[in-house]
């Protein structure tokens, strides 16, 4: 996507202020030298939406299970992701623990699976709290799809109802998810 902007700006010349930008962790600060005459230009701006679905699935991996795509834990979860038989039939796998546990192929399928269905559960949340902060928890796309993975989208839904919160076996809770896994710019279409 390419947008065009026309800068206006009076005929007469200006001094420019100090500006400071920050380029790969290093503070690059700008002085002024001279008076500089500001005219009309047009100026071309190019807007990258950047797809971070993979780092998003990577860090949620790691949460889950160091990013193992063969480790069950103590409740019988299973994979990268800690997928449960339950919400595995759900979407419609129906595999044997020892077929999950071979096949990162079906993993990947399957957490895109349960996000793309996350997603259209909870869309009217998302398309109404996100950028807000609501029982004290930043909402973003991202976070919520995490927050319900963890907890499911029923237990997010509370959540935004009544603030509900949830918190697993291990203890964590589904708003650490929200926090810990938002900001990620998701395309699951």
């Amino acid at each position: 996507m390419v947008l065009t902007f026309i800068a206006i700006a009076l005929s007469t010349s200006f001094t420019k202020p100090s500006a400071s930008r920050v380029y790969a962790n290093t503070v690059v600060t700008l002085e002024p030298k001279e008076m500089v005459p500001f005219d009309v230009e047009e100026i071309e701006i190019k807007i990258v939406n950047i797809d971070e679905t993979e780092s998003f699935l990577d860090a949620i991996g790691h949460k889950e299970s160091g990013n193992n795509y063969d480790i069950v834990n103590s409740y019988g979860y299973m994979g990268r992701y800690q997928f449960g038989k339950r919400t595995l039939r759900g979407l419609g796998y129906n595999v044997t623990q020892e077929e999950f546990l071979s096949s990162p192929e079906v993993q990947e399928m399957a957490m895109m699976s349960l996000l793309k269905h996350n997603k259209k559960k909870l869309q009217k949340y998302i398309d109404q709290y996100n950028g807000d902060t609501l029982h004290g928890v930043y909402i973003t796309e991202s976070g919520v799809l995490a927050a319900a993975h963890l907890a499911g989208a029923g237990n997010v839904r509370k959540f935004f109802k009544r603030g509900n919160e949830f918190k697993d076996g291990y203890g964590t809770s589904m708003t650490s998810y929200m926090t810990q896994f938002g900001g990620y710019r998701l395309f699951l279409d």
